[in-house]
């Protein structure tokens, strides 16, 4: 049985660099498949742009499997689209209706400095996480696999925070462009498992001091972050994340 065909607008934001001028324009995508993702829509727009000897837009992408975190924009004003736990890779034109104007948007963040289009730089997610440095560990020959125990429920709330895969969906989402979510569960995945002790206290208030440098604002616990992560992770992890910080303070004085 053949897909159903759907005629749709994109509002979507142009813009060549950081010190152009930005606008929005109109294009339209006709006899689309309900079947393409929103990237494959996109993929299929800017081979339309192309033969007409206009620029394509711009869009970050990888895996395109919601595992990679390369891609994000916002779609109708809500980072990676109206359906929750779904990153804009996994969205598709099913979940929208023919005649739909979808407006498409880069992240708005201060330290996120857009490149081009819907491209913003990142790299300040990748400077967090340098600020924690590593976890102590002895070299050598592999340990054997049960020589540290840890609990079913330890290891369960790891993984919870470990799938975070750094879209910075958090930050476009929080009208302070907070990063706590996305600090937090770097922090929370490590600090949980008995390899990230020894350097606990540090990393927070390396993780910690290097958000706030970064430019990314405080956490107003609106739970904005929460709602639009495609991995639905806690904003549980940010209490801790503040705990932790206070405790490290204290232990310094």
């Amino acid at each position: 049985m053949p897909s159903a065909v759907l005629d749709l607008k994109f509002k979507i934001w142009r813009q060549a660099s950081a010190q152009a001028t930005g606008q929005f324009k109109t294009y339209a995508l006709q006899q689309a498949s309900a079947d393409l993702s929103l990237l494959e829509a996109l993929d299929s727009l800017n081979e339309q742009l192309i033969t007409q000897g206009e620029d394509p837009i711009a869009f970050d992408h990888d895996c395109r499997e919601g595992i990679c975190g390369s891609c994000g924009f916002l779609v109708n004003g809500q980072a990676h689209g109206p359906l929750a736990g779904t990153s804009v890779c996994q969205l598709y034109l099913r979940h929208f209706q023919s005649g739909d104007c979808l407006t498409l948007e880069p992240w708005r963040a201060q330290a996120f400095p857009l490149v081009k289009d819907l491209v913003v730089d990142r790299s300040a997610l990748d400077r967090i996480i340098q600020a924690g440095g590593y976890c102590s560990v002895n070299t050598g020959n592999a340990p054997e696999a049960n020589a540290i125990l840890i609990s079913q429920a330890e290891a369960a709330q790891a993984f919870d925070a470990a799938v975070c895969i750094g879209c910075g969906a958090c930050v476009a989402a929080c009208k302070n462009a907070s990063a706590s979510l996305f600090t937090a569960a770097k922090l929370a995945h490590l600090s949980l498992l008995p390899q990230g002790q020894p350097e606990r206290s540090q990393r927070v208030l390396n993780l910690v001091t290097q958000m706030e440098a970064e430019g990314f604002g405080s956490c107003s616990s609106l739970l904005e972050c929460q709602a639009v992560c495609p991995k639905e992770i806690s904003a549980d992890w940010i209490s801790r994340m503040q705990r932790q910080y206070w405790q490290a303070l204290w232990q310094q004085r």
